[in-house]
């Protein structure tokens, strides 16, 4: 989608057959000597009344109107002549979205149908099918020792193939995850102005943190640098997980993974209404600005040009015409 083009013009692509335009002043110069010539005549008639009867009078309001269409419309087709350029600005598709997906042991219970790790795969991928293809996406693994699995690219199957092969691991580290998801953000492509992309984070948990930063002072981070989290908490309070032998309880913490996307102005969802995740992208697409492209307006100046030559036409016909 595209704003229209802005005005004044930004340029000709062959601004030497702009000479045309030096003939518009001898055919201005040339309508003045025929109206002041035409006024010294006078009138051959001497019987007025009679005349007004078989040549009604002309308005000179509406001469002078058609006069100044017709030039309009030979100074607008010259300009279309000379292929001229306008500017359009067009929507910066930069924005990146940083996916992370918690593979710690814990996501392998299955109070969640059929894991929490399927079921946070199932939701990113479909998440990520539905971005613009113009957005960048980067995947990052949260576990023990979070990585940036996948820096930001275009290529959306491949982080989608990447998130289907991942494996639980050991252990959770929620701030580091989100700290990976921040240099990832930094590798995204930069502006031609230096600027970084504007960007988001999705987290995909159940919240539990047993080490490494704090998530709450990453999170802040986060804030500072205008970078929403949006989170899906996976697990219910009966979720367990079976580690050597013995069962261990795996509660979600909805409450961390709440103030992880409050703190950074995002949106904090469960698995059960995931599915609104979706649309948030469309916040960011939101925040991106437009860069001013150039773009030939040959068409829009002859098009702008045949209306006043049709405006005239009517002008000169209304001139012409015997009213009874």
């Amino acid at each position: 989608m595209t704003t229209p083009l802005a005005f004044p013009l930004n340029g000709f692509m062959d601004p030497q057959r702009l000479w045309v335009l030096a003939l518009l002043p001898v055919l201005i110069v040339l309508y003045v000597i025929l109206l002041r010539r035409k006024a010294k005549q006078g009138m051959r008639y001497t019987n007025t009344s009679i005349l007004a009867v078989v040549m009604p009078g002309q308005s000179q309001w509406l001469r002078h109107i058609t006069v100044a269409l017709a030039l309009l419309s030979l100074i607008t087709l010259s300009l279309a002549w000379a292929r001229p350029l306008g500017v359009e600005q067009v929507p910066r598709q930069r924005a990146t979205v940083v996916v992370v997906v918690d593979i710690s042991l814990s996501m392998t219970a299955t109070d969640v149908e059929p894991s929490r790790l399927e079921a946070a795969k199932t939701e990113a991928i479909e998440f990520i099918s539905g971005l613009p293809a113009e957005f960048n996406v980067a995947l990052v693994s949260l576990s023990g020792n979070p990585s940036v699995r996948m820096p930001p690219v275009t290529d959306h199957a491949a982080v989608i193939n990447l998130i289907e092969r991942l494996q639980p691991q050991e252990s959770s580290s929620v701030g580091d995850a989100l700290q990976a998801a921040l240099s990832a953000l930094e590798q995204a492509p930069a502006g031609d102005d230096g600027s970084l992309a504007p960007g988001m984070i999705v987290l995909l948990s159940d919240g539990a943190n047993t080490g490494g930063q704090a998530p709450r002072q990453v999170a802040q981070q986060c804030a500072q640098s205008q970078v929403p989290i949006y989170t899906i908490a996976f697990g219910t309070d009966n979720g367990y997980v079976d580690l050597d032998g013995s069962r261990q309880p795996v509660p979600p913490d909805i409450g961390l993974m709440r103030e992880l996307a409050q703190a950074t102005d995002g949106q904090s969802y469960t698995a059960d209404n995931a599915s609104q995740l979706r649309d948030a992208y469309r916040r960011i697409e939101s925040e991106v600005g437009f860069v001013e492209t150039e773009k030939e307006i040959t068409a829009t100046a002859a098009g702008l040009s045949g209306v006043f030559a049709l405006i005239a036409a009517v002008g000169a016909v209304m001139l012409g015409a015997r009213w009874r």
